[in-house]
């Protein structure tokens, strides 16, 4: 992917080198089930922690707002990296990400006589909290949509090579694309919709909701993947990395290589197939219209 060179965004709020106090009831986060509060064992919190670190939230921890926090708690800043001030080459690939999804949904928002407001992208480190509660490392890169920001731990890059074997940078970029997708998604109104209709539903049915959510999230990323092929940007095997980084975290592969076995009705993200299917749609079309997983056969 020939990202070097071009223009990279502003948005970006660097938190790495900074720590955060009263991580809530120390160091964890509560993953309520259901929508209906309540803690969960072990067991499958190390299961559901392990999904979803392989891209994106959990809607049903993050999409209202309630994983736990401690609103006594502050947060204590020490070797604060100025912002706009990290150089590194990490650094500069996800600005440069950042930027192009600005450019694509910009131009589609104002094709459609809108205005695209433009979500801001958090480095951290370890842990950080959001609007959305206290997080670490560990629930892997999530979009809060209280505060409009997706939180990226950069060290994720790593595991995502080294888990799941996806390691150029066309499927890191991919893992931005489908963060700033739920980004549109809170802009077009279809998150707060979720969080709604997820009330009144049950556990199994909120996950097959959600799995619709993460899908169309997928889509998105395949439409901003069509434009950045049609600027001359992507290489040969592209394509290819972002379709295997997919697959990858599809939550049947992912609970086949955590618990040895898959349980269908747990899924909230897709399966590898699904997911694959949904980004290449995308990247095929390149138009929104086709990203509609709600009324898909899913």
């Amino acid at each position: 992917m020939q990202w070097r060179g071009r223009r990279q965004s502003d948005n970006i709020e660097d938190r790495r080198g900074m720590s955060t106090g009263g991580m809530g009831g120390g160091g964890g986060f509560r993953l309520p089930t259901g929508g209906r509060g309540g803690g969960i064992g072990i067991g499958g919190l190390v299961v559901i922690l392990l999904i979803s670190w392989a891209l994106g939230i959990n809607p049903l921890a993050l999409l209202s707002g309630d994983m736990s926090t401690d609103s006594g708690s502050q947060q204590q800043q020490t070797g604060t990296r100025p912002q706009g001030q990290s150089s590194d080459e990490t650094t500069a690939f996800v600005r440069t990400i950042l930027a192009e999804t600005e450019d694509t949904w910009g131009k589609i928002f104002q094709a459609s006589g809108e205005t695209y407001q433009k979500p801001t992208l958090v480095l951290f480190s370890g842990q950080v909290r959001s609007a959305c509660g206290n997080a670490t490392s560990a629930s892997g890169p999530f979009y809060c949509p209280v505060d409009r920001k997706v939180y990226l731990d950069t060290d994720f890059f790593r595991e995502l090579s080294q888990r799941f074997g996806a390691s150029r940078d066309f499927a890191q970029a991919y893992v931005i694309a489908h963060e700033v997708g739920h980004h549109v998604q809170n802009l077009t109104g279809v998150l707060p919709e979720f969080n709604q209709r997820r009330q009144s539903m049950s556990e199994s049915q909120a996950n097959a909701l959600s799995v619709k959510v993460e899908l169309q999230a997928d889509c998105y990323a395949g439409i901003w993947g069509k434009s950045t092929q049609q600027k001359g940007i992507l290489e040969a095997g592209d394509l290819e990395e972002a379709l295997n980084a997919a697959h990858q975290i599809g939550d049947d592969t992912l609970q086949k290589k955590t618990q040895g076995y898959v349980v269908p009705d747990s899924f909230n993200h897709g399966t590898s197939a699904q997911r694959v299917e949904w980004f290449r749609r995308g990247f095929e079309s390149g138009r929104v219209e086709d990203c509609d997983t709600f009324s898909a056969d899913i």
